[in-house]
């Protein structure tokens, strides 16, 4: 896959409480962190490096959906010990989205309100599904879509990495195809640039870093109230 990533501390944040794994072509990670004063920057770093580490030693394994299910369970344990052997760090966690491609195999594994997107075929779609109370709001036909952009309780998360002692993780599988685009990103960016335009943004010929910076730069000038974090992957076919 060709790749690329950008994060940005936004217009309005003192810290930048997003981390990513970026390391093509296998694996992509976002992580948006929570809690006070850096807890939410660790929350994140640890969520995303953990990952990173545990999937390290399944190099020859198969079942990558499990796997990522496996390592996201992990990065909950450590985050969750943390959080309750330091003060400082008490009620963090984060969100995970991430991605393990393997040859035509695309695995994800998920858990919060960052998202992944596949852009295929002139269509966009939401793969992950939001762990938030607008999500649901909207999911029962209480709120509209546009609503939940503007919800006062839109930030407030039902499911996160670390806050609990065990998680439920979201995960599938697709197969990739020839011009596929994948999005990994953190909510400073869909808070921020609608889907619309997000699609037509991410659907452009270019370079995936021009795209990447576009996106990132639209979040700023709707305000960038918050850390914005984006990976673009296109999948290109095996031989």
């Amino acid at each position: 896959m060709l790749a690329f990533a950008q994060s940005d501390i936004g217009m309005v944040r003192k810290t930048n409480e997003d981390s990513y794994v970026f390391s093509p072509p296998h694996l992509f990670v976002v992580a948006d962190g929570m809690g006070g004063h850096v807890a939410g920057e660790i929350a994140s770093n640890l969520g995303a490096t953990t990952i990173q580490e545990y999937l390290k030693m399944f190099r020859q394994q198969s079942d990558w959906e499990h796997i990522l299910k496996e390592a996201i369970i992990k990065a909950n344990t450590i985050i969750y010990q943390m959080s309750q052997a330091k003060s400082e760090c008490l009620g963090m966690g984060t969100t995970v989205t991430a991605v393990y491609a393997d040859r035509s195999e695309i695995y994800w594994g998920h858990v919060g309100d960052s998202r992944l997107y596949l852009l295929r075929e002139n269509m966009l779609q939401q793969i992950t599904n939001d762990h938030s109370l607008v999500w649901e709001l909207v999911q029962t036909g209480s709120i509209t879509a546009a609503e939940a952009l503007v919800h006062p309780h839109r930030n407030i998360l039902t499911r996160a990495v670390g806050t609990s002692e065990t998680i439920s993780v979201d995960s599938g599988r697709f197969l990739g195809q020839p011009g596929d685009r994948l999005l990994l990103c953190t909510d400073g960016l869909t808070n921020m640039v609608s889907e619309e335009d997000i699609f037509s943004i991410c659907s452009k010929p270019g370079n995936l870093q021009g795209i990447v910076n576009k996106l990132v730069e639209q979040a700023n000038q709707a305000g960038g109230y918050d850390n914005i974090t984006a990976i673009l992957a296109e999948y290109k076919d095996y031989p």
